[in-house]
């Protein structure tokens, strides 16, 4: 299996996954070609790069320095202003006598960070930079939230800190979706975490505190997340990528996605492996502008409801002429072509102005 793997991958070493990677697995579990790629840690950004179809999302310097100064600043004087923002957002009194423990270094991260948030203790306490644990694909990932809040309320909270800012009380759905998908991944892991020491893993709430800048300012605001719903399709997803030998048996004897192949030959390959394409890859995948383009004409193009809506009329072309009713629709159409045409009908009487 991992000699499949390396094949498919070109021989180099795999790419790591973090929590982003990993929440953005979550975006298009139908995706054949990711599951496969991702499973074998190919270097999507390089396949991205020579096809000629880069990928072009990602974080600023000026975004990523603007976050480091705002978590910082959230985080002054042992998190005293943090740990008021997240027990007034959980509706208890502010604890005294929390500890603060920074979990952060290169010595034994992974075994200070389970030793310390699993230790027996009753009081309050905030763990900084903890480093927990995930299988991606067969693969152990390390992910690290930006704080723990143990024992506030009973629980244990996931804490993230985001620079995005919340104006009149409401913030960017898209970003705070990504938010709550990412801190998904920590409550998992910090889940599997309690359980592999013998402890309830529903000591760890879905519910994650999230502190953004209120407004313009810095003053930070805390609200909070449920996320449930994404735990569950995180979960989905996960188990498919462990069925690594399910998802090979799909892909044809000899497929490689090798970044130093001839970009033609290293295209054909990745047509043989299907795709899922949505708009929304476009925020969420390397290869989001290769498959798009590969997809033009396709309804799939168009977004998840468009292709939903029409069943399985595939070509946009099809779907035109299904409206106007010069194609004779397959049974497995019929009702996608009823709705067209009545759509069509519709238009004309708008634009004409003159009721059919």
């Amino acid at each position: 299996m991992e000699d499949r793997l390396s094949e498919i991958r070109g021989g180099g070493p795999p790419r790591r996954h973090n929590a982003r990677t990993v929440a953005a697995l979550t975006g298009n579990p139908g995706c054949t070609r990711r599951a496969v790629l991702d499973s074998a840690g190919a270097d999507k950004p390089a396949l991205a790069e020579r096809l000629g179809f880069p990928a072009r999302f990602g974080q600023s310097r000026f975004a990523i320095t603007r976050g480091n100064a705002f978590e910082a600043q959230v985080k002054a004087d042992g998190g005293a202003e943090l740990l008021r923002l997240v027990a007034e957002r959980l509706g208890v009194p502010v604890p005294a006598g929390a500890t603060w423990t920074d979990l952060g270094g290169d010595d034994d991260r992974p075994g200070r960070s389970r030793a310390a948030l699993t230790a027996s203790g009753d009081g309050p306490a905030l763990f900084d930079h903890p480093l927990l644990g995930l299988d991606v694909a067969g693969r152990r990932v390390h992910l690290e939230p930006d704080l723990v809040a143990a024992r506030l309320a009973g629980r244990f909270h996931v804490v993230e800190i985001k620079s995005f800012p919340v104006i009149d009380g409401q913030a960017d759905p898209a970003k705070v979706a990504a938010a709550a998908i990412q801190s998904a991944v920590y409550v998992l892991a910090l889940r599997e975490l309690l359980a592999a020491e013998g402890r309830d893993p529903e000591l760890v709430s879905h519910e994650v505190v999230l502190v953004c800048p209120r407004d313009f300012t810095n003053q930070p605001v805390a609200s909070l997340l449920d996320v449930r719903r994404q735990l569950l399709v995180l979960r989905r997803q996960l188990a498919r990528m462990a069925r690594v030998d399910d998802l090979l048996a799909a892909v044809p004897a000899g497929f490689t996605a090798d970044p130093t192949a001839d970009p033609a030959t290293l295209a054909a390959a990745l047509h043989q492996v299907p795709a899922r394409y949505a708009p929304d890859c476009l925020a969420a995948c390397e290869l989001a502008y290769f498959c798009r383009h590969e997809a033009r004409g396709h309804t799939g193009a168009l977004g998840r409801p468009v292709r939903e809506a029409l069943g399985g009329v595939v070509e946009v072309a099809d779907v035109l002429a299904l409206a106007e009713g010069v194609r004779t629709p397959d049974p497995e159409q019929a009702e996608a072509a009823a709705l067209l045409r009545a759509a069509a009908r519709l238009r004309a009487e708008v634009l004409t102005g003159n009721p059919a």
